[in-house]
């Protein structure tokens, strides 16, 4: 339908998972993609997905938390491509599995920089660009967590009820410029990320990995997982021109895990 068409978009963490299965989505509705992460492997396998799509595409090798890859990445893309209309701030690790008791300074630390600081420096990077145009779609990808507590994972869920502040902060703050901040929060999201984070909580835990997989299974309204290209289509809906009316706001993509 090329909802998208003419439009581009950064997606951080764009090298696999969600951030992948965004690029793809956005690609599918006409947008030149530019992907940034810390593997340039991984990058280069979600660029030649998105060119055989017939869409443009970059790889950018960046980690999020240095303020100077933030610059050089939007910095590049638009050497590219003449300009910037949509950032995805996906790029995000989940951590330790340990209370807060166990957990050292620096297995805090890493987690609030990558997942927190890390959207703030993006998104810092990117707006002047917006402002000059007038225009821009900021889209946050945060959690279930960001929404309820989690046990053994506070530094994780810190963050993600941080990036929420911070989605309906930068909407008060640059909604009258024109850009509009929205986000996103995925539940338990079938694929090898919630596989990591089963066996981790189970080794913690001392539960068998098919208890913690139905603990987020039961808790669905729907009995299952989402998935990846739920979240994507959703990304799309948020980000396309005719959502010009939607900002500050967190959708969950959940299965109806949390209804609040």
């Amino acid at each position: 339908m090329n909802q998208l068409a003419e439009q581009v978009a950064i997606i951080t963490g764009g090298g696999q998972g969600i951030g992948q299965q965004i690029a793809l989505a956005f690609a599918n509705e006409g947008a030149t993609i530019v992907v940034t992460g810390r593997t340039a492997s991984t990058l280069a396998e979600t660029v030649a997905l998105v060119e055989g799509l017939g869409a443009r595409a970059l790889a950018i090798t960046a980690d999020v938390a240095v303020e100077a890859d933030c610059a050089r990445m939007v910095a590049e893309t638009l050497a590219a491509f003449g300009r910037l209309d949509i950032l995805v701030n996906n790029a995000g690790i989940a951590g330790v599995t340990k209370s807060t008791i166990d957990m050292s300074i620096a297995e805090w630390q890493e987690v609030i920089d990558i997942d927190l600081t890390g959207p703030w420096l993006c998104t810092r990077a990117a707006l002047p660009t917006m402002l000059a145009a007038g225009s821009g779609v900021i889209l946050n990808i945060s959690s279930a967590a960001g929404r309820i507590g989690y046990a053994m994972r506070s530094p994780y869920a810190a963050a993600k009820w941080g990036l929420i502040g911070l989605t309906q902060t930068w909407a008060r703050e640059w909604g009258t410029r024109g850009i509009r901040c929205n986000c996103i929060c995925p539940g338990a999201i079938a694929g090898d990320r919630i596989e990591r984070v089963i066996a981790a909580r189970s080794e913690t835990l001392g539960l068998s990995t098919e208890q913690v997989r139905a603990g987020f299974t039961t808790q669905s309204s729907m009995a299952r997982m989402a998935t990846e290209q739920e979240v994507a289509s959703t990304a799309v809906s948020l980000c396309i021109p005719a959502a010009s009316g939607i900002n500050g706001q967190t959708v969950n993509v959940d299965c109806g895990t949390n209804m609040n």
